[in-house]
């Protein structure tokens, strides 16, 4: 509990002194600057020579712009501590930045899943239709798609060959129990004899 205290004591000492430097810096900036603007102011003359004073002022002004110039970076640094103890110290901001991110990660893997869902349903709607018309093209092929692809290519010979026996007309076959097939050719009858006459 000890601990738990000191850390809030400690953040408060640190912004305090923070608030002690920004204030401090600018006072002097302030300063300095008003100080540039009466060094500018002509003056009567005095015992001091105008060179001598003009060599005095140059080298005032010279100093108190250095005083500026100190003054603003220690402003920067300032800033760049104060960045650094909200990144350091500022939870609930951090946790917020970390949800709100977390939030647009998940919107936009949602948004993925969509899309993928979408072009699952596509692809699958074409690769039906793409199937259907492949099976439908080749089951007038004796079914092709189903048989090894030498005995589809058997069966197609087969066909070719059955196709070229029905153009030539069919032989009589024989009977079971016939004698052998004899010869028809045709007898010419001649009026001289019944035998065939020899020519001279």
């Amino acid at each position: 509990m000890a601990q738990q205290r000191a850390l809030p004591q400690s953040k408060e000492t640190l912004l305090q002194s923070y608030n002690k430097r920004l204030k401090d810096d600018i006072k002097s900036i302030m300063d300095n600057f008003t100080e540039i603007i009466k060094t500018a102011k002509i003056e009567d003359e005095t015992q001091v020579s105008r060179a001598t004073q003009g060599e005095q002022d140059n080298y005032e002004m010279h100093v108190r712009a250095a005083n500026i110039v100190r003054a603003g970076e220690s402003l920067m640094k300032l800033v760049s501590d104060l960045k650094q103890f909200l990144i350091l110290n500022d939870f609930p901001s951090v946790n917020e930045a970390i949800d709100q991110r977390n939030q647009q990660l998940r919107a936009l893997q949602e948004e993925c899943d969509r899309k993928l869902i979408t072009l699952r349903d596509e692809v699958s709607i074409d690769l039906y239709e793409l199937e259907e018309e492949y099976y439908s093209s080749s089951s007038s092929l004796c079914e092709a798609n189903d048989l090894p692809l030498c005995e589809a290519y058997w069966r197609l010979d087969l066909d070719a060959d059955s196709a070229d026996g029905l153009s030539v007309p069919l032989l009589a076959s024989p009977e079971t129990g016939a004698g052998p097939l004899q010869s028809t050719a045709p007898v010419h009858s001649h009026g001289g004899g019944p035998g065939p006459t020899e020519h001279t």
